[in-house]
């Protein structure tokens, strides 16, 4: 293994609810504030919350899980809002976390936003500590109960995530609350430094590949140039290399570059760095992605895998719109979901790759444990059991065009639900497969996406024509062109297989051909069923009523089975 450099950087998201104490625990945390750290922004200061991503850090030393020799570790704190309505900025925060602070106020438990957090680090975060902040606020004598109560009710709460015995710390990161003098020193604060150099790891970092950085500010130095801050997602950059401000479609020449006010040459994925650039307005770029030039896409639909986040209530509709949040950006977008054939339910699931060789089912929502959808399937699925899919994607299509990494995250949410209702507002997360870059994917793309659904209709038998041919109603409506529908193949519910020969008379009515002939007992019935009806046409009214119910009791149905892609821009109907 290479030696480790000498400092080792992790990231930590500080996440959690309004008001739970999250850039006080940050500032307790700090040594060192970066440009953007503790609500320098004047209306995040005047609203008194947190509006950004701030970041600040502090080192220790290098605990001895992360191996032998000199060298220091570095936390990067992420201090993302909690306000319900910035859960987009979260959402772009949380792609560069490595371990995550769940901050809880100790006198209120979860709370809305405490569990929409908790979701964003299950997707996007592998480690995770809580936090339970304000302790000062429990009376001394009644505190270490009160503490010993919250601590089980979250392990409770984590018992079915990926974060189940996770370390819970108590701290009161500002007793005393904002109006405190400073020389009140936090409780807890150095256990809990304890706590996360224990969690830290090696995160998995890679040099190589597209240089991607997400940029949280921009402001500009008299005289140098136009400084972008951001964490490196993937790659790496060195001095004098060029890159590309994708949102102003410019590529510019980095000047310098600094980590923590320290000079460097290089920086590479995981790395919290500035770069000075040649100079451009930087009102243009509050927040966005600068890339190696060309590597990123810019998108106007997309095929994703995705799941259902089990807090979302309520089913995920086809042509529902969600905010789609991809890379760093959020959306609207429309959805249509669509699962692997019958047949292929159980099949590997693919890990980013999407085949277009294959044929998919058309859902009319994301099929779950209490979908719609998969109420019929276990009406038709003896044991009971609901047959679902191992993976299932959706096809996105955005209002605006996006711009983002090949593959990525993506989540989907609901950000327009009322903040203050008691309910997660993120609906699904998945990893985009395939972008459309074409304005026109619609007649260029999408006929390549083999979508079908599955078209079942139903009719009649009128009568027997001869051994071989029958009169059918009831399959269409009267202005349909039947003779589209020349050829295909029906069944009798007597057992017959037929085909549809021609239209018969002005009424939507038709000819069925019974190659094989029909059967001794099928034209019995039908005989009978129809000597019935003329003997009631010339009877009384009474009767006409108890033989239809008589023959209601029997008729013989037909049976259409085709199906239909749905980009085919023919409309084919096609049968196995």
């Amino acid at each position: 293994m290479a030696a480790l450099p000498r400092v080792l950087n992790v990231n930590v998201g500080v996440l959690g609810h309004i008001d739970s104490g999250k850039t006080a625990l940050a500032r307790a945390l700090s040594t060192t504030g970066s440009t953007a750290a503790f609500d320098r922004a004047p209306q995040s200061r005047a609203r008194g919350i947190t509006l950004d991503l701030g970041f600040s850090c502090f080192r220790t030393a290098l605990p001895p899980q992360l191996g032998p020799g000199p060298g220091e570790l570095q936390f990067t704190l992420v201090d993302c809002p909690g306000h319900a309505s910035l859960i987009r900025t979260i959402i772009g925060g949380a792609q560069i976390i490595d371990l995550m602070m769940l901050v809880i106020d100790v006198t209120k438990g979860m709370q809305t936003q405490s569990a929409e957090c908790l979701v964003i680090g299950q997707i996007a975060c592998q480690k995770m500590v809580v936090v339970l902040n304000k302790i000062d606020l429990l009376p001394e004598g009644k505190r270490q109960s009160a503490i010993e109560k919250m601590t089980k009710k979250m392990q409770k709460t984590l018992e079915n995530t990926k974060f189940c015995g996770c370390p819970i710390v108590a701290v009161a990161a500002k007793p005393g609350g904002p109006e405190a003098p400073e020389s009140e020193n936090p409780l807890g604060v150095s256990e809990l430094i304890e706590v996360l150099k224990s969690q830290a790891y090696l995160p998995s970092r890679d040099p190589s590949g597209n240089f991607l950085m997400a940029v949280d500010h921009c402001f500009s130095i008299k005289g140098q140039g136009t400084v972008m801050t951001g964490t490196i997602l993937s790659g790496s950059v060195s001095l004098g290399d060029n890159v590309e401000i994708p949102a102003l479609k410019v590529t510019k020449k980095v000047k310098s570059m600094q980590m923590f006010h320290t000079p460097v040459t290089y920086a590479m994925q995981g790395d919290r760095v500035g770069i000075c650039v040649t100079q451009f307005d930087p009102k243009l770029l509050e927040r966005g992605l600068v890339c190696t030039p060309e590597s990123l896409h810019t998108i106007h639909a997309a095929i994703i895998s995705l799941k259902k986040i089990q807090y979302f209530r309520g089913a995920l509709q086809t042509k529902a719109k969600f905010h789609i949040t991809v890379g760093h950006e959020t959306v609207m977008g429309r959805v249509m979901f669509f699962s692997p054939a019958p047949a292929d339910f159980n099949e590997e699931i693919q890990e980013n790759a999407f085949d277009f060789e294959k044929d998919y089912l058309y859902q009319e929502e994301y099929l779950s444990k209490d979908s719609k959808s998969s109420e019929e399937n276990k009406e038709n699925d003896q044991s009971g059991e609901v047959q679902l899919p191992r993976q299932q994607w959706a096809l996105l299509e955005f209002e605006k065009p996006v711009t983002c990494p090949k593959l990525c995250l993506v989540i989907g949410s609901k950000l327009d639900t009322d903040i203050h209702a008691n309910t997660c507002r993120l609906a699904f997360h998945g990893v985009l497969l395939q972008g459309m870059e074409d304005k026109n994917y619609i007649e260029t793309f999408l006929p390549k996406l083999k979508v079908y659904k599955l078209k079942h209709k139903e009719g009649q038998v009128e009568r027997v024509m001869d051994d071989y041919s029958v009169i059918g109603r009831s399959l269409f409506k009267k202005e349909t062109n039947i003779q589209i529908f020349v050829g295909l193949k029906v069944k009798l519910s007597t057992g017959e297989d037929g085909l549809i020969d021609s239209g018969f008379g002005q009424s939507g009515k038709f000819k069925i051909r019974i190659p094989d002939g029909l059967k001794p007992e099928t034209k019995t019935l039908l005989t009978a069923a129809s000597k019935k009806k003329s003997k009631a046409g010339k009877g009384d009214a009474n009767k006409e009523d108890e033989s239809s119910k008589n023959d209601s009791a029997q008729p013989v149905t037909i049976t259409l089975l085709f199906k239909r892609y749905v980009f085919d821009t023919q409309k084919k109907m096609i049968q196995s």
